[in-house]
């Protein structure tokens, strides 16, 4: 069960954070980590210790594969 509630502090996290790899020389950033429980955590690399999204596996991988096909705008 996923102990880190969406909204949690990103800087409370104990987690690597990658960043993406589609990331902007701005800084308009979005880092990842995966969480012990198997949950991934998102958060805004600006605002470090801002909230974080928590999605399960499940969630995740949905989420990836829809942005793999194109589902939100995006190239495939």
């Amino acid at each position: 069960m996923n102990m880190i509630a969406n909204g949690s502090s990103a800087g409370s996290i104990a987690a690597t954070w990658v960043k993406s790899s589609y990331s902007g020389p701005q800084g308009n950033c979005v880092e990842v980590a995966r969480l012990s429980d198997g949950t991934v955590a998102m958060r805004n690399s600006r605002n470090p210790d801002g909230p974080a999204l928590v999605f399960t596996s499940a969630e995740w991988e949905a989420f990836l594969n829809g942005a793999r096909s194109g589902e939100f705008g995006l190239p495939a």
